[in-house]
């Protein structure tokens, strides 16, 4: 008798380390001590079904490449005001771009000194081409982070604003909001990104990692494969036990991530990625016990189309929840 109350003890002791190893603060409904331990392997689990200077050669203050058609006084007025709220929008060719509360694009110059002590390098006729965007009453919306913003002090006095450590302008050449016409101007001026890099450039990718972190600016930190495409989790799927609820048609446009290499990994806890065995038994990789999937629907790295489709289907952030959630589970 006592050897048998030994056993079970200790089957007890086992399955509370297992419970703690894999998923055990998410999804718990199926009640089932079917868990994956971290970094092994599961076989199937069946769910529901479902279907420089900016002006040419010249010096710092020199006014930067040609303004075209000059703006009209409404919109001289828009260039010379606070930002107010400063919001992301996307813009074919450069992806996501900062804007001040009227729309209007803001930029960054390169010759200027960025970090914890920035200073201006555009006074003078620069300044009236390339207007600094005053400080006073800036805030964020969602895609940038209210600790990236803040001020420097100009020569004339006056406080102009920062985001991530780069003084913030607009560009008179821009007649109307939403223009980007000052993208690339004397190759050293650039619109902003939520993060204050120059926008549409983005640091080059390692060809040899098989998953890694992608920076979304209106998502934060996601999962993407090894050829950058955004890497999701399904609802009706179960962490634990891991059971799979993407089946058949379902398959059509959701596509299970292939495990990959541990060493090829960057971002993510390498501990926590497991492999599923699915019925047609071939292996799914999974991140802390959620099964991955990339959307058919995205065509290019970075494209997140499949976020919050039929209000199941969600980006993975660096941590395994659901990005753009609340409190994710």
């Amino acid at each position: 008798m006592k050897k048998r109350q030994i056993a079970f003890a200790g089957a007890s002791v086992a399955m509370v380390l297992l419970t703690a190893a894999c998923g055990s603060s998410e999804d718990k409904s199926a009640g089932s001590a079917n868990v994956q331990p971290v970094g092994g392997t599961q076989t199937v689990g069946v769910g529901a079904t479902s279907g420089s200077s900016g002006y040419g050669t010249g010096g710092g203050n020199e006014a930067g490449g040609d303004a075209g058609d000059a703006a009209s006084a409404s919109g001289k007025d828009a260039l010379t005001g606070p930002a107010r709220q400063l919001s992301v929008r996307d813009v074919p060719k450069l992806g996501s771009v900062v804007t001040d509360s009227k729309g209007w694009t803001l930029y960054r110059f390169d010759k200027d000194t960025a970090g914890s002590s920035p200073k201006s390098a555009c006074d003078d006729a620069c300044a009236t081409k390339w207007p600094p965007v005053p400080a006073d009453g800036a805030t964020v919306s969602t895609g940038i982070q209210q600790r990236e913003l803040g001020s420097v002090t100009r020569t004339d006095g006056t406080e102009q604003l920062t985001l991530g450590g780069w003084p913030v302008y607009r560009y008179a050449g821009d007649t109307k909001a939403g223009d980007t016409k000052g993208h690339g101007v004397g190759g050293t001026w650039n619109a902003l990104a939520p993060d204050g890099k120059p926008a549409g450039k983005k640091a080059a990718r390692d060809d040899s990692l098989e998953l890694s972190v992608d920076d979304n600016a209106k998502l934060g930190k996601i999962v993407v494969d090894g050829q950058g495409m955004t890497v999701y989790r399904f609802d009706k799927d179960s962490a634990w036990p891991m059971k799979t609820g993407c089946l058949n048609a379902c398959l059509d446009t959701w596509k299970p991530v292939e495990p990959v290499d541990r060493t090829k990994v960057a971002g993510v806890d390498a501990k926590k990625l497991t492999t599923f065995t699915r019925p047609d038994g071939s292996k799914q990789l999974a991140f802390d016990c959620w099964l991955l999937y990339t959307f058919t629907g995205d065509t290019k790295p970075g494209d997140t189309n499949g976020q919050g489709k039929q209000g199941l289907w969600f980006a993975v952030t660096d941590k395994a929840k659901k990005a753009g959630v609340a409190a994710a589970k």
